[in-house]
Order: structure tokens, then sequence, then C-alpha cells
């Protein structure tokens, strides 16, 4: 009988035991694959605002892009979970005090603005407009077949020459820019008067004429010694016959896309997921979107420093310009 009892009481101590144990491993196990769990849980990209504002390339008839930026808008709220609104201003004034004051919290800008915008408030570039398979397209001199003069960029130094307009990216900053960075060319002064006695000075003569297609006219006339423009201005606006008769003397370099930026003050947080959402605008079920705004095939991430600090210099080097380019863009005047 004794021996019964203690059969039994081992028994029970045994199954106490081992219920015990079990409980245990089955507490330690739940808490190992709840820290495994957690670990493998991808970050959340929690946004520390509301709302959204984003501006637009100044245009004359804002009618006419507003609904494209709405399918934008639409597009980004699904994406992010914020509210996004547009602005579709009638000048890059409006964008820069936007940015600067915090009522504007990112925006699609041409290149000469963004540098202004960047210099005036710090704000950044994060993604450049690729087109036709290029962010940038190459600033080159034209001169006559026949013209042995004229072999590289300094040797339009005392010419007459065909510059687009005083504003033209490649028909204008770029090649004035180099010739003043590198120096060929003294800009004596700090305005656009300082900027245009140069021109006066250095060349035999000099003409704004609107476009790349008058400028090559004015060259093929014999009116100039070179044209200032695009690598493809000859082909886009010129018949075959008219083409064989110039040369490109030289590419001076590139001249950038279109960008977006962000305000300074935008968190990292909030910036990664509204740049991870434009992003998507590059897949085909999205693209449309894209090409409806400025004709871009895709939005490909870069910085300011990447994309358009070397030709910011330039804007830099030309005294007064700042302003002109600004003006330029002003479709309330």
């Amino acid at each position: 009988m004794k021996q019964q009892i203690i059969l039994v009481s081992v028994i029970v101590i045994a199954a106490f035991l081992g219920g015990y144990l079990l409980a245990n491993l089955d507490d330690n196990s739940s808490s190992v694959l709840t820290d495994e769990t957690i670990s493998v849980l991808p970050e959340s990209k929690t946004l520390d605002v509301d709302t959204i504002t984003i501006g637009f390339i100044p245009v004359e008839k804002a009618d006419e892009l507003t609904p494209k930026a709405q399918a934008l808008e639409e597009f980004l709220e699904n994406k992010i979970g914020v509210d996004i609104e547009i602005v579709v201003p009638t000048s890059y004034e409006t964008i820069i005090e936007g940015m600067r004051f915090g009522h504007i919290d990112a925006a699609f800008m041409d290149t000469g603005p963004a540098w202004i915008t960047h210099q005036r408030t710090g704000a950044e570039v994060v993604l450049a407009e690729l087109v036709s398979g290029k962010v940038n397209y190459q600033a080159t001199v034209w001169t006559l077949a026949n013209n042995d003069s004229i072999n590289s960029l300094e040797d339009t130094v005392g010419k007459r020459v065909a510059f687009t307009s005083i504003t033209g990216s490649s028909g204008f900053v770029r090649p004035m820019g180099t010739l003043v960075t590198e120096g060929y060319i003294n800009i004596e002064g700090d305005d656009i008067v300082a900027l245009e006695s140069a021109l006066a000075n250095n060349f035999e003569s000099y003409t704004f004429t609107g476009g790349y297609k008058a400028s090559l006219q004015l060259l093929l006339n014999g009116n100039v010694d070179v044209a200032f423009g695009s690598d493809i201005a000859p082909e886009k606006y010129l018949e075959l016959e008219d083409q064989a008769k110039l040369r490109s003397v030289t590419t001076i370099g590139p001249v950038p896309s279109h960008v977006f930026m962000v305000n300074a003050d935008m968190s990292e947080s909030t910036r990664n997921a509204l740049v991870d959402a434009l992003i998507e605008l590059n897949y085909d079920e999205n693209n449309l979107i894209l090409q409806n705004l400025y004709g871009a095939e895709a939005l490909v991430p870069t910085t300011t420093t990447m994309h358009i600090g070397d030709f910011g210099t330039y804007i830099d080097a030309l005294t007064g310009l700042d302003q002109l380019i600004l003006d330029k863009y002003d479709k309330s005047k």
C-alpha cells in the first residue's frame, strides 16, 4: 500500500513538472517567434504631414495644365495617403516665395529657376525628367561647313554670333557662361548692364533671334558666323540640304532636363514616400500621367549637385541673369 502511494505521488509530481516545463517551453517558443516576427517586419513609412502642396512650371493657360496636374494629385493621394494640393502659378516667384515660407512643399521646375530656387531657399532636387532616353541635351556651337576659322568655343570671341535669347539654356547660358568661367570674357560689374557691355565688347556683333531655327537661318544666310543652340537643332528645324551646309564646331556641355524639387524643411520620411510614389509613374500602368504633364518618359533619382550644379555655375557667372530667367516664366506680365 505504501509503495502504491509513493508510486502515485511520483506520477503526480512528474505530471506537474512536465506540465510546468511544457508551459514554459510554450512561453519561450512564443517569445522567440514573436521576436523573430518583429525583426522581419518592414519599417513603416510614417509621414509627419497631413498635406503636401506641389507647384508646377508656370504656364500662360493654367486651365490646360490643371486637369493633368489633378490626375497626378489623385495618384499621389492614393499612394501616399495624405491630401495633395496643386498650385499652377503664373510665375516662379510664387513658387520660390512659397518654398521659402513653407507654403509650397515641392515643385516641378525648369533648370534655371530650379538653380535659383536652390540658391535662395535651400530646396533640393530629388528627381530629373528623362526625355528621349536622356536627362540632358548638348549645347553646341554651329558654323558653316566651309568656315575653317572657327574650331573651338573660344574662336567665337570677336565673331558675329547668334544667341537664341538671353535666358536660353543652350542658346546663351551655357556658351556665354563657359566663355566667362574659363576666362575668355570678363564681365566688369555685377548687374545686367555689365553683362550687356561684355557682349558688346567681346563680339563683332551679337543677336538674340528668339529660337534655334531663326539662329540657324541667319547662319545659312551669312548674316552671322556662329549660331549657338542644341545638338539636334539642325536635324529638327532644317531640310537635309541645309543641314549639309553646317558643321558642329564643338559640343560645349550638357543642359539638364526639368527637375522635381522638395522644400529644404521636408522630413526624410515624407521625402522618401513622395519620391517613391513619383517613381511609380515610370510603370506602364501609370506612365501616361507623367507624359501628359511635360512629355517626360520617366523620373530618375538625382541630386542638385549631380544634375544642375555645374549648369548653375554659369547662371551665377552671368550677372543679373537670375532675375531675367524668372521674368521669362512670369506669365502674368
